[in-house]
């Protein structure tokens, strides 16, 4: 009887002496790079914003060219994110198209910026990506046009649909602030 209780407390520490699996986090798209290309609708120059980090969060300061756009003017919109860490460069684009339900852009205009971004493409829900978009701009004005991509926002939450970011939740995948003149 004494050789069963050893058995049993033997195997019950060597099963207690099992490390866990490990947890692995999600990795979520590294992004170095953001062309925001504006074409307007009616013809003229079109304008680039962008953002660069190439050494990534905490390194040097990115660089980050804002635009000048003209009023009264409606410009088709389109992003492209990059890792330019990768090689061969990698679109990140393909991975948010491929996961669309899980990501969604929110644009805000601030310090008086008369300008307002409208979706032009749809996750398989219908509900609003912003890697395709219309940018409409109004009377001269100056301010920032902050660009924030979400992963796991909740797309159903009160306002997320037409771009409110209040109720979205989920996690800042990255977030850039252009410089924007309207003239």
């Amino acid at each position: 009887m004494k050789v069963f209780y050893y058995l049993l407390a033997s195997l019950i520490f060597i099963q207690s002496c099992k490390k866990a699996d490990p947890v692995i986090p999600v990795q979520q798209e590294l992004i170095t790079t953001i062309i925001f290309e504006l074409i307007p609708q009616n013809g003229g120059p079109s304008v680039t914003m962008s953002f660069q980090d190439l050494d990534g969060d905490g390194g040097l300061q990115p660089t980050i060219t804002g635009g000048v756009l003209a009023a009264n003017t409606a410009y088709f919109g389109k992003l492209t994110l990059l890792n330019e860490s990768a090689l061969p460069v990698d679109s990140t684009n393909k991975d948010i198209l491929e996961e669309n339900l899980a990501h969604q852009f929110f644009f805000k205009a601030s310090n008086g910026l008369d300008l307002s971004v409208i979706y032009d493409d749809f996750d398989d829900n219908n509900q609003p990506i912003g890697l395709s978009n219309t940018v409409e701009t109004g009377v001269p004005s100056s301010g920032k046009l902050t660009v924030t991509l979400r992963h796991e926002p909740n797309k159903s939450g009160t306002g997320v649909s037409t771009g409110d970011i209040t109720n979205a939740g989920g996690e800042t995948d990255i977030e850039v602030d252009f410089d924007v003149q309207i003239k």
